[in-house]
C-alpha cells in the first residue's frame, strides 16, 4: 500500500489532552478525529467561499508532505 502524506501539528499539552478526551468520547482514533475536523473545515470553506477548482488543486505542491522514496 502506498504511504500517505504526513505532516506535524504543534499544540499545547492542554489542547492535546482535550483532543484526546474528545477522541475517546467519540470512539475515534486521533488520526480519524483530525481527518474529520479537516474535512469539516474544507466543507465549511467551500460552502461559504466556493469550491476549489481542479486547476487550483493541481497547482498545490505536495512534495514537502510526501514520504521519501526508499
Amino acid at each position: 500500500m502506498k504511504k500517505q502524506p504526513e505532516f506535524t501539528v504543534h499544540m499545547s499539552e492542554d489542547l492535546l489532552r482535550q483532543l484526546l478526551c474528545l477522541c475517546e468520547a467519540e470512539h475515534r482514533t486521533l488520526n480519524n478525529q483530525m481527518l474529520l475536523l479537516v474535512r469539516n473545515s474544507v466543507q465549511y470553506f467551500e460552502r461559504s467561499k466556493g469550491r476549489f477548482t481542479k486547476e487550483q488543486l493541481a497547482k498545490v505542491d505536495l512534495t514537502p508532505y510526501l514520504p521519501e522514496e526508499e
